[in-house]
């Protein structure tokens, strides 16, 4: 089968909410400032799975594909092919000349190091796990009990996956443990960037100076202030950006960075506030700049793990919670219907979504919330919780869905921020945050297998709950090794399903990100997965 054929059999469907954007014509160079946040990590891709790393990460980091901005169709880019003819013995062949920020060339043996980093366990990556699939994974793991299982005699047995083999400088092969059909799609997240030699003598203070693979590099991260990248002079790849500079200024509240764009302080937010989203007041705000897409994202409330917090293991107390949540009434008052009410845990924008796949328990129904509640023997702490950063919008509706599952269930609900981004994600990831807490996803390629196996696969990257359930993992699997799009679809679906048995994360509502901007750039745009289109911004 050939790469084109194999990129092709994972597209998502793309825009499904009549994107619109800046008219073009600007010109080349000059510099534009960006609203951020608090990366949780250094900046290493293997270690970065939230979006404020996420975004610096994309910028100055190229990968075998590229997904197109408009569709999330996926197409080479640093990868001449991908090729396969079983779905489990791949070849791919890397375009010769593409380089580092260091000037090194990029070669065959920078990918397969960078996977290697990322699988061996005692590294602590948290994207390790999508190393998963490539053969001899398991023998990277730590084999210890405890707190640390690497220590002593945890250590791992192996620190090379047995399924990466380098051929020449321009040639390597993947061989995976079992059929994996999508994966060439997969093969544009941030977890499969080549590192470059210089990594691996100093992984610590690469962090904070990436050098990557991309059309920007990383001049300087003041933190808690902000990042700044220029544009690489020597990148040679297709998709390099139009503005010489680009500033992630980091920001404590989203309103913040509302004003400076109204007041051209501030060239881009990604996030515009509840209160500029009431009746459109944004549009009137910023004539002529805004934007507004439906996008590959999701905003669920997880549970925290059993073993942290047991006043939520039943999952009928789960399920009444969230048939106490009135997704309608929120999402008009406080988001002027700029979200869509999640009726499963999967995005529309993806091929394979199924509708209502949480049937009846996301539907507000209070009565029968109440009445299962009950059934379960009612909440048995003091109060429902539930968590957020402090740093972005999310006060307003949590503060709301609390109120719901007050009026409807009779138990106390208290909606507590958390500082910023990086001290709320760092107590999830140390399994210290109890009760629920706000969670999103943005997916990281377009399948509908993105949005399943990373968060809720026994042990995977991203789950946050430590939910684990045999037969979602067994259909995971085998809905991997499907060779027909359909039958695999088909598979996923039926492992979604169970989610609602489960209920180990509330699916809230699907994203429509909106953007604004200042009136000195031109040529904004939304990519499918809800991120700014550096190809295409300029100023005027």
């Amino acid at each position: 089968m050939s790469a084109i054929a194999l990129l092709a059999a994972g597209c998502g469907s793309g825009d499904s909410g009549g994107d619109q954007s800046s008219a073009a014509g600007g010109k080349t160079g000059g510099e534009i400032t960006v609203r951020g946040c608090n990366p949780q990590n250094p900046l290493v891709p293997s270690n970065t799975t939230e979006t404020c790393g996420g975004n610096v990460i994309d910028a100055i980091f190229s990968k075998l594909v590229h997904y197109d901005p408009e569709t999330a169709k996926p197409e080479n880019d640093i990868a001449e092919s991908i090729d396969t003819t079983d779905n489990q013995n791949f070849t791919v062949k890397i375009k010769k000349g593409r380089k580092f920020h260091d000037g090194t060339e990029i070669k065959a043996k920078n990918f397969v190091d960078a996977w290697n980093y990322a699988a061996y366990a005692p590294n602590g990556q948290s994207s390790g796990y999508f190393m998963e699939p490539i053969e001899g994974y398991g023998d990277m793991q730590c084999t210890g009990e405890g707190d640390d299982p690497c220590a002593g005699a945890g250590n791992a047995k192996a620190k090379e996956l047995t399924g990466l083999k380098v051929v020449d400088d321009y040639t390597f092969t993947i061989k995976t443990t079992e059929k994996v059909s999508n994966l060439p799609v997969r093969l544009g997240y941030s977890a499969f960037s080549p590192l470059p030699d210089m990594f691996f003598k100093d992984p610590k203070s690469f962090g904070d100076k990436p050098v990557g693979s991309g059309p920007y590099k990383l001049d300087a991260w003041n933190k808690e202030q902000s990042i700044v990248l220029s544009k690489f002079a020597d990148y040679n790849g297709d998709f390099g950006g139009k503005v010489d500079k680009i500033t992630f200024k980091i920001y404590q509240e989203s309103d913040a960075a509302y004003n400076d764009v109204i007041a051209n302080n501030l060239d881009i937010t990604d996030e515009i506030p509840t209160s500029a989203l009431i009746d459109d007041k944004y549009k009137s705000d910023l004539p002529d700049r805004n934007a507004q897409k439906e996008t590959g994202v999701i905003q669920t409330i997880t549970f925290a793990p059993t073993k942290v917090d047991p006043n939520y293991a039943d999952p009928k107390i789960r399920q009444a919670i969230s048939m106490a949540i009135d997704r309608d009434t929120i999402i008009k008052q406080i988001f002027n219907n700029t979200r869509v009410p999640a009726t499963g845990w999967v995005s529309p924008v993806v091929d394979g979504y199924k509708a209502d796949q949480c049937g009846e328990y996301c539907k507000y129904d209070p009565a029968k919330a109440k009445a299962l509640l009950q059934e379960a023997g009612g909440f048995k702490g003091s109060k429902i919780t539930l968590s957020y950063n402090a740093d972005a919008a999310h006060k307003d509706w949590t503060e709301a869905t609390c109120n719901s599952i007050k009026q409807a269930l009779g138990v106390d609900c208290v909606a507590t921020g958390v500082v910023d981004f990086a001290t709320f994600r760092s107590q999830i990831a140390d399994r210290k945050m109890k009760g629920m807490f706000r969670t999103g996803w943005q997916m990281d390629y377009p399948s509908i297998e993105n949005f399943l196996a990373p968060i809720y696969k026994t042990g995977a990257s991203s789950n946050d709950g430590d939910y684990s359930n045999p037969e979602f993992d067994k259909l995971l699997v085998q809905a991997a090794a499907a060779t027909d799009e359909a039958e695999a679809n088909k598979l996923y679906q039926q492992a979604e399903a169970l989610l609602a048995q489960d209920m180990p994360a509330i699916p809230m509502w699907y994203g429509k990100t909106t953007m604004g901007w200042s009136d000195k750039v031109t040529g904004v745009k939304i990519t499918a997965f809800g991120t700014i289109d550096f190809t295409s911004v300029s100023l005027k």
